[in-house]
């Protein structure tokens, strides 16, 4: 079996990158780097290569690649390559293998290096056999074709998750838990709850696309199809990609486009997102944008109207993790703005105010974000940001906060840029 030396490897890497990469390189404005090379950051990368010698299986990558990444991978002999290329072929790597075992060479063709290199791209959000709380559906990219919904040839499918797998699931969450119990649950989980969400957030994102200012409605999801049950209950939907990358935004200008975003959903839109995690913000050629829209709420919808989803929903604001650290932050004092503290544990846009408050201030929480997002917590940008957001957790008098609505806070995003260009 011929292995590569160290200089003819990088050669190969390189003439794989520029041949086979390029549009992968300007989408993720992503240089060469190996996973070995991030092993010691928090960031993900969006393409990453290796050779002979370096980590290249999928358990290895797939934490160290973006959502939607490539992976290519450079070996000596058509066998070494082949061998590699099967372990991304198998179901449970969480990546599809995009373009088969090829030819690579560069230099002379007498004297120049030679070798074998495959494509795989990494489609799951989750690995194959990992559990989280983060995820509730079966997310995955979908092969599509391009045009200007899937303008790089992929889409989401989002997707009621199978009987079996919640079942196995809920047994690593609650292992002492009857396991009777555990199907009961699994069953109005799988047949009715996850279907009345989906499609709810299906509704949802019709209604962003009609209602949201026309320069919003690239940066949240638009619906491409559905996949429905004998009810009429969506189990599946497409959704347009979007993916992160593109040019880097300053904290400010993240900021900015985040409360402008915000405000559109709740003045034109009237929705409210309430799950708007950083793991839930994209920064794409269009400017930040939010994705998953499965607790959304129309602004004025009762609820009470149906008995199940008011149940839903109020155990959502009992459990869900803003809702958590919003009681510990009241309970410590860091929240003293009556509008907030009233909102705890309630259907409310105020919701939604609250942690856009905290995520310009730490903007970037979610790994994915970080190469994309310019931010030195000891800059002055960052203090005066971070004075913005305690002005709106805790300001002088509790029940006067002139920060109260995204407007508001967009206005006060605005007053800090204007102080800093002088």
């Amino acid at each position: 079996m011929s292995k590569l030396s160290p200089p003819n490897r990088d050669k190969l890497v390189q003439a794989v990158r520029s041949q086979h990469l390029q549009e992968e390189d300007t989408a993720g404005r992503v240089l060469r780097r190996t996973p070995a090379a991030i092993d010691e950051e928090n960031s993900l990368s969006h393409v990453l290569l290796a050779g002979d010698g370096e980590p290249c299986h999928p358990a290895e990558v797939f934490p160290r690649l973006r959502w939607g990444g490539v992976f290519a991978f450079v070996a000596g002999s058509l066998k070494q390559a082949q061998k590699i290329c099967d372990e991304y072929r198998d179901e449970k790597s969480g990546f599809l293998v995009e373009k088969e075992v090829t030819p690579v060479k560069c230099g002379f063709w007498i004297f120049g290096a030679k070798g074998h290199f495959f494509l795989a791209r990494k489609v799951e959000l989750l690995m194959p056999g990992d559990t989280t709380e983060r995820f509730t559906y079966s997310v995955r990219l979908i092969k599509h074709p391009k045009g200007p919904d899937a303008p790089f040839g992929w889409c989401v499918w989002k997707q009621v998750p199978t009987f079996e797998n919640l079942i196995w699931r809920l047994s690593k969450k609650f292992p002492d838990q009857d396991p009777s119990d555990l199907r009961k649950r699994a069953k109005k989980l799988v047949d009715s709850v996850f279907p009345t969400f989906l499609t709810r957030e299906t509704a949802i994102l019709k209604i962003l696309q009609t209602n949201l200012p026309e320069q919003h409605r690239g940066k949240v999801p638009r619906c491409l199809g559905v996949e429905k049950d004998e009810k009429g209950f969506v189990r599946g939907m497409k959704m347009n990609w979007l993916r992160n990358g593109g040019e880097p935004l300053s904290q400010l200008e993240f900021s900015k486009q985040s409360a402008e975003l915000l405000a559109a959903l709740h003045d034109e839109a009237k929705v409210m997102h309430l799950d708007l995690r950083l793991d839930n913000f994209v920064i794409t050629e269009n400017g930040v944008g939010f994705i998953d829209f499965g607790s959304a709420v129309r602004i004025g919808e009762n609820l009470k109207e149906s008995p199940m989803l008011e149940s839903l929903f109020g155990e959502m604001m009992r459990t869900s993790q803003i809702q958590r650290m919003l009681g510990k932050m009241i309970e410590k004092g860091h929240v003293t703005n009556d509008a907030i503290r009233e909102v705890y544990g309630r259907v409310d846009k105020t919701v939604d105010t609250f942690y856009l408050a905290v995520q310009i201030n730490r903007p970037t929480g979610n790994p994915e974000l970080i190469p994309l997002i310019s931010y030195d917590e000891k800059s002055d940008m960052a203090s005066k940001l971070g004075n913005l957001t305690a002005a709106v957790l805790r300001p002088k008098t509790s029940d006067a906060s002139q920060f109260k609505t995204a407007a508001d806070i967009l206005r006060g995003i605005l007053a800090v840029e204007k102080r800093m260009n002088g």
